[in-house]
């Protein structure tokens, strides 16, 4: 029986993380330590709640005191980090808790994993380190030894993590290893994100904005996919690997918004063109041929299927994201 320790699961991808643990590991048990802050939901966790298996702390991964009391009352064998802040356009705003979060807390955590004993630490970061592709060159895009080039507060944070996760398995021979995924989309996204936004706005016929004229591409990878891609690396990837993960589904922003006014069927007049983003990154695109030929992971669900699931969520759980619409 192993012990997962899940920091950031009351968000999106550390959610449906811990979902998959519990649903694919009978005998393991999952903590889930989340600092609850805008985008973390409690209600995410209903029925992990129900599950003997899970138990939640409330905790900052940024407070060493109250990281140490985790590992000292549960000695995981596995950690994962989702904890982080992630959102490009508050990083704009306020650089000073991306910094804060995403490398310090990354540093806590590893201090941690020395101090107690782990098996393995992993962390989640992200395509968004590379920087960005050029529009015209689809046959380029970021293998595991692309350069850091990051374009905002928020990528610069996670390759910072990054790192500083290669310099703890050098230095202190920490067992780690890194995955850094493509966008996800699917259950409990925030509606912050474009999927997510859109589809809600939609469904209330608001107005959707879309940065600059929308050509900026994206590889989307269903959020199942990544979960099933971090627990074989966390299981079977060497100590000190890295491994790009990503959908090989690549759309511009603006066919993102029309396709799902289709499904929905909602007028594309719904669309609003607003000032482009400080840095915004044309196009991502992720090389996964690693993780394809060590690990033997393939995306199993295509994005048409993944959109489709992701739209009956929506639509079937207004009471999860109603709330958080109106908050916002």
């Amino acid at each position: 029986m192993a012990v997962w320790l899940v920091t950031g699961g009351a968000g999106f991808i550390g959610s449906n993380f811990i979902y998959f643990l519990l649903k694919t590991y009978p005998g393991d048990r999952v903590i889930c330590f989340d600092a609850l802050t805008y985008c973390g939901n409690l209600k995410t966790l209903d029925r992990a709640m129900a599950d003997s298996r899970f138990v939640f702390i409330q905790g900052d991964i940024t407070d060493p005191a109250a990281v140490n009391l985790c590992f000292e009352a549960h000695k995981p064998d596995y950690v994962v980090n989702f904890a982080a802040e992630s959102h490009v356009d508050r990083s704009i705003r306020q650089p000073d808790i991306f910094i804060k979060t995403n490398v310090s807390g990354v540093q806590v955590l590893m201090d941690a994993c020395r101090t107690y004993g782990c098996g393995r630490f992993h962390q989640v970061s992200t395509d968004e380190v590379y920087g960005d592709l050029p529009l015209d060159r689809p046959d380029l895009k970021f293998t595991e030894e692309s350069p850091l080039q990051p374009s905002s507060p928020y990528s610069a944070s996670k390759a910072s993590a990054d790192l500083l996760v290669q310099a703890y398995f050098r230095t202190f021979k920490l067992p780690v290893s890194i995955s850094r995924c493509s966008n996800n989309y699917g259950p409990f996204h925030f509606p912050e994100k474009l999927i997510p936004l859109t589809i809600t706005n939609a469904l209330h016929d608001k107005r959707l904005p879309v940065y600059g004229d929308g050509q900026n591409v994206r590889d989307w990878l269903y959020v199942n996919d990544h979960c099933r891609a971090i627990d074989m690396i966390v299981r079977s990837g060497k100590p000190g690997s890295l491994f790009n993960v990503g959908g090989g589904s690549e759309y511009a922003n603006i066919s993102i918004v029309g396709l799902i006014l289709e499904k929905l069927n909602k007028p594309q007049s719904l669309i609003e063109f607003v000032a482009d983003r400080h840095g915004h990154d044309l196009r991502y695109a992720i090389d996964a041929s690693k993780i394809r030929s060590e690990l033997g992971w393939e995306p199993l669900c295509g994005f048409d299927e993944g959109i489709n699931q992701t739209l009956d969520w929506y639509l079937n759980n207004k009471d999860w994201w109603c709330r958080l619409v109106a908050d916002g």
